[in-house]
């Protein structure tokens, strides 16, 4: 099952929610003078760069979904903004950051055609690339300064940003990219679909814990990589990675696990979104989609019954969030109200209702 259907489900049920969340965010936590997200609903306005790559991903969920052009008007401020409270650029030494902001300033582009989002997300890779060095047999380095700490959070989303930008722009070198860094990823840090969160490349020791969002980048870099390949090994490790997360990053009642409100809060949306990319573009077998889909639909459904309070979301999907709520933890639900509202506009809830009938 792959790509976009023709014809729309009668149901908006999803798409209402998604427009009440992403109007929150804006709402609650977007500085109208500095032109980026607060870090708290109570206007706390210090500036954490990489956040601002997933508020500028849920805009691109909202505007894919309505159109509404008054979210150019949020991509216009967010681009004025954010290399501002940057000190001057979208460099920054944290090589994941500036990933995540190439990642979503090519998502605007494609959505869009701005060039000035195409620019900004190849000014990123250019100043990424560097990050590749030999120590532990490769890999992207975490942070300038740090080449010996190879982090999964700085190699998914690289190969991802890689392999779109091969879509982008047929350059070869960044189909050679992406398909190095997933390589290397897979070989130092996969293990039976746990994805370890570092290697530090010294010494060899691997960290091995795993985070919702490493999971979640794994899968993505594996779903790009099969788009442009066809080599459906990709989707079989996409697929002990997804399981992995299921069986193991989940909390009681299979409700993927609160992981804090500072970075960790953003962890579970980015799962949540390549997950969303493997159930649309991964030609799985039905079965597998059919139990994704529900997994997605009891959280999605948990988190808007148990952890909602009028579209503003809490670190733990089981509770209301308190006051000041926190911008990241926001990103999350989003995140996941925005996929559900993309899998309902595709016509898959309709259909796993239908065969589970």
């Amino acid at each position: 099952m792959t790509g976009c259907r023709n014809h729309r489900p009668a149901s908006t049920y999803w798409s209402e929610r998604a427009d009440t969340s992403s109007v929150a965010l804006v709402n609650h936590f977007w500085n109208t003078e500095k032109h980026y997200c607060n870090y708290d609903s109570a206007g706390d306005t210090t500036f954490h760069y990489w956040p601002q790559a997933h508020a500028l991903d849920v805009f691109t969920d909202w505007y894919l979904r309505t159109g509404d052009p008054r979210i150019k008007e949020l991509y216009d401020q967010w681009y004025e903004g954010v290399p501002v409270a940057n000190e001057g650029s979208f460099w920054n030494p944290y090589y994941d950051d500036m990933e995540w902001n190439g990642i979503a300033t090519l998502r605007v582009y494609k959505a869009t055609g701005d060039k000035r989002f195409l620019d900004a997300a190849t000014q990123l890779w250019n100043m990424i690339i560097p990050a590749w060095n030999e120590r532990g047999e490769g890999g992207m380095t975490w942070k300038k300064g740090m080449e010996w700490s190879k982090n999964a959070c700085s190699n998914g989303p690289a190969a991802i940003l890689a392999a779109r930008l091969y879509q982008e722009l047929k350059r070869g070198e960044d189909l050679e990219w992406a398909k190095k860094i997933y390589s290397w990823e897979k070989t130092h840090l996969f293990d039976n679909g746990a994805i370890y969160d570092n290697l530090n490349g010294d010494t060899g020791k691997l960290a091995k814990f795993c985070l919702t969002y490493n999971q979640g980048t794994f899968i993505g870099a594996a779903v790009e990589l099969f788009k442009l390949t066809g080599d459906e090994s990709y989707i079989e490790y996409a697929i002990f990675a997804a399981d992995y997360t299921i069986d193991h990053l989940t909390k009681e009642g299979g409700i993927l696990q609160p992981e804090g409100a500072r970075d960790g809060g953003i962890f579970k949306g980015i799962f949540v979104r390549y997950f969303t990319q493997l159930i649309l573009e991964g030609k799985l077998p039905e079965s597998t989609r059919n139990r994704y889909v529900e997994f997605l639909r009891h959280n999605a459904e948990t988190l808007w019954n148990e952890g909602n309070d009028a579209g503003v979301f809490s670190p733990d999907w089981r509770k209301k969030p308190v006051s000041p709520a926190a911008m990241t933890p926001q990103l999350s639900g989003c995140m996941l109200i925005e996929a559900m509202a993309l899998l309902e506009r595709e016509g898959v809830l309709a259909e796993v209702s239908k065969e589970n009938k």
